[in-house]
């Protein structure tokens, strides 16, 4: 029996507000935004080369806004992840990278020297305080 995440629910308190942060700047793609009355809309997005989505709406989750904590996206090249999204102007924070080879918990700044995979780190948040955690997986 296979077990796959499909869709992770986001909670916000703007729709669009969400759906333009995470399309024009994070750079997910939009697969559905439904509507049929004003207490009902799901928008559903895709990060680029992802099986799982995100969705978010009106009526989905009783959930707090930003509440959604440590979500994890990985990426190859996470200098490069890095350097688009603070192009795209999302607030990400500097590098940082487990400080030692028998990790303790403790991270130094900058990447992993060794560029080791799951090594290295990068976090944001959404406009909300939903939070996301990049790590680079080479």
């Amino acid at each position: 029996m296979e077990f796959r995440i499909e869709v992770l629910t986001l909670p916000v308190t703007d729709v669009d507000r969400a759906l333009r942060f995470y399309t024009d700047q994070v750079g997910f793609a939009l697969d559905v935004d439904y509507g049929p009355h004003p207490r009902f809309r799901v928008v559903q997005l895709t990060p680029p080369g992802s099986a799982a989505s995100v969705q978010f709406g009106v009526g989905l989750t009783d959930a707090d806004p930003g509440s959604s904590r440590d979500n994890y996206l990985v990426v190859s090249d996470i200098e490069a992840a890095h350097r688009e999204l603070s192009a795209r102007g999302v607030p990400v924070t500097p590098l940082r990278h487990k400080a030692s080879s028998d990790w303790q918990g403790d991270f130094a700044p900058g990447p992993d020297p060794q560029r080791r995979s799951y090594a290295t780190f990068l976090d944001f948040a959404d406009p909300d305080g939903n939070t996301w955690t990049i790590q680079e997986i080479r």
